[in-house]
């Protein structure tokens, strides 16, 4: 639970003609991360062959997923006849050449006809707003003297054309007339070309590309166009048809192509980081220690001359390449992204997403303390997560720490007695908070919210001491910023300042001397933790640099303490905030209809969808920030190896199921 799943590594001699049923096995169950097994003794040809084969059955892949994307097949459950085993190169690329060469042909007349169809709407919608002008197209088309421009103008900018042409002969008619965008034809002669063009550009005159292939007035070339289009519209609908037809009668067989090379590609890339002998492969890795005795019983049974060493891991030492299996609770999943998108925990320190699943919930109901407005994000979010709102379905573990949320939010609702914004009365019903009322009570929400900041640093100093016990490193736990002479020095301060303002039975000199002792064991961390260690101090720049350096190292631990502690203050800031802006939206309503009618009750559920939207989005955002950079730094380095196990599913997860 507050660890990473204990791991064993695992040595594996196969003899070659067992090679792909144990590869089969290590496959199957999703519970072996490979790693290279690169001996001195490794045969080069028989792995550049099988880097080949990879590099085919990639590129295989590929080629039928673009086919299912054309035909929009998806990919689909596995075949119930699972294939685990590689298909021959000569069997599976023929038939993805007939595939393509069937598909190809007419994908590609589609897209021409789709591309047709585009220019002939776009030559359409340029000629319509000519269309009652009669007006030969050809005669305006590349006359040998004359420069001629026919098109649309904004009229604000005809004052600016012809004053840009005074200086130049040249012919402006307004063929048709519109308050905004009149149709023009501008004319001069041909040595004045650069001058016509530039100034018609400067006055954003939009010219009509003339269609070559049509003859005629503006209204006989619109009535070709349409017939085109039509005829157009008619081959493409034909085309499409064909190609779902195509789709219907070919995905079965794609799916199972598909399948196919993905299999035959994971099981070659697999072998690829195989060791090799003259008669035996050799592979390593690692497997949760729990699904050990299952994964080997299953080896043995696929080969009974293998030869299988497990090596227990500790939590200690040099582990920085033991990767990191995460427990897969789905409760946990969304605080587990939230974890894993600061830093992937290292083996062996702790998981922190047991302990954020309750801090966070807890630092956004605090914030955004409502009964009405936390069910309906509640509700929102429970709707996301089960995929009811299919524009958001990819956003089901995000939808999972929203409804989560928002049942805190609804719990500090009735603790702040608010429900909707209402505080004191909500349709007849007489409301009590159970504790307090954060906007009649500012100063006693924020000091409450600094105290719980100050128990949660509190926690954060112990559950570093914890992990540097756990990782052995001893300098760091005694004299780190975040080991034992910082939380000290924490203490003391903490101490100070309650035997000043609370008059703490324990005499103020006490704290005095812990803080002194504690400072100096900061400042002098650095050689402290050598010295420690074994190793030799190092004093970068000399030692009289060092000396003025380490105070201000100190000074800054002790304002980054101070600062961390007072972020705090912000979560019963924006819990008076949000009473404040709720008043707010009521003030509005009262202007909006002072008689509490219609406009008042509208105005009242528009405040709402805004508290709901935006400010949830703030606060959300604001949890976050107060988790990574106040409360996980201070003892989660991350950092880890992220668990990935061989499998033979197309679709990619986060972790192991079992």
């Amino acid at each position: 639970m507050f660890f990473p799943r204990t791991m064993s590594e695992i040595e594996l001699i196969v003899p070659s003609k067992d090679m792909l049923a144990v590869t089969k096995v290590l496959s199957g169950y999703g519970v072996f991360h490979q790693t290279d097994s690169n001996y001195p003794g490794v045969a080069s040809g028989s792995r550049n062959t099988w880097q080949e084969d990879a590099a085919v059955y990639v590129t295989l892949e590929r080629r039928i997923q673009l086919l299912m994307q054309v035909l929009s097949v998806d990919d689909g459950q596995p075949p119930a006849a699972q294939t685990d085993s590689i298909v021959e190169l000569d069997a599976l690329r023929p038939k993805v050449d007939e595939l393509e060469g069937e598909v190809k042909g007419v994908s590609e007349e589609l897209a021409g006809g789709r591309k047709r169809l585009e220019q002939l709407e776009s030559t359409l919608h340029q000629l319509e707003p000519v269309e009652d002008i009669d007006v030969d197209i050809s005669s305006l088309r590349e006359p040998q003297y004359l420069f001629s421009m026919l098109g649309t103008i904004p009229s604000n900018n005809i004052d600016r054309l012809k004053t840009s042409l005074a200086r130049i002969p040249y012919v402006f008619l307004t063929l048709r007339s519109d308050p905004v965008k009149p149709v023009v034809w501008l004319a001069g002669s041909r040595a004045n070309s650069d001058v016509l063009e530039r100034a018609a550009r400067s006055a954003y005159l939009n010219p009509l590309v003339l269609p070559e292939d049509y003859q005629g007035t503006p209204a006989q070339i619109i009535a070709d166009i349409r017939n085109s289009i039509n005829q157009t519209q008619r081959n493409v609908d034909e085309l499409q048809k064909k190609l779902s037809g195509i789709a219907e009668s070919k995905s079965g067989q794609l799916r199972e192509l598909l399948w196919q090379a993905h299999t035959s590609r994971v099981l070659a890339d697999a072998i690829v980081r195989f060791g090799q002998l003259r008669h035996t492969y050799v592979i390593t890795g690692w497997v949760p220690a729990d699904r050990l005795d299952v994964l080997t019983q299953r080896l043995r049974q696929a080969s009974r001359e293998i030869l299988i060493e497990a090596l227990p891991t500790t939590r200690h030492g040099d582990i920085r390449n033991v990767p990191v299996a995460l427990p897969n609770w789905p409760i946990l999943k969304p605080f587990q992204m939230l974890v894993t998108i600061y830093s992937r925990p290292h083996y062996g320190e702790l998981d922190p997403t047991f302990l954020i699943a309750f801090t966070f919930p807890l630092l956004f109901g605090a914030m955004f303390g409502d009964v009405g407005q936390g069910l309906v994000l509640a509700i929102l979010g429970w709707l996301v997560s089960s995929g009811k709102i299919k524009p958001l379905k990819s956003m089901a573990s995000l939808g999972l720490l929203i409804a989560i949320c928002g049942v805190s939010a609804a719990v500090f609702g009735f603790l702040y007695g608010s429900v909707f914004g209402f505080e004191e009365e909500f349709l007849g019903i007489k409301i009590h908070p159970l504790w307090i009322s954060p906007i009649h009570n500012i100063l006693q929400i924020l000091m409450v919210t600094v105290g719980g900041g100050v128990v949660l640093l509190i926690i954060a100093f112990l559950l570093s001491i914890v992990n540097g016990f756990l990782s052995r490193n001893w300098g760091h736990l005694l004299f780190g910023h975040t080991g034992v002479a910082g939380f000290l020095l924490y203490i003391s301060f903490l101490g100070l300042i309650g035997s000043t303002l609370l008059k703490l039975p324990i005499p103020p000199i006490v704290f005095i001397v812990l803080a002194v002792i504690s400072g100096l064991a900061v400042m002098l961390s650095e050689v402290l933790i050598d010295l420690v260690e074994g190793h030799r101090p190092h004093f970068e720049g000399g030692v009289g640099t060092y000396l003025i350096q380490a105070p201000v190292e100190l000074f800054e631990a002790v304002i980054s303490l101070l600062s961390n502690s007072l972020s705090f203050v912000r979560v019963g800031a924006f819990a008076v905030a949000h009473g404040g802006l709720s008043s707010a939206i009521f003030i509005l309503a009262q202007l909006a209809s002072p008689t509490h009618g219609l406009g008042y009750w509208l105005a009242i559920v528009i405040g709402n969808i805004f508290i709901v939207g935006f400010e949830g989005l703030i606060v959300g955002i604001q949890t976050m920030r107060l988790h990574y950079y106040e409360f996980l730094g201070k003892f989660f380095t991350g950092g880890g190896l992220r668990f990935e196990p061989l499998t033979l599913q197309p679709a990619e997860r986060e972790e192991s199921p079992v």
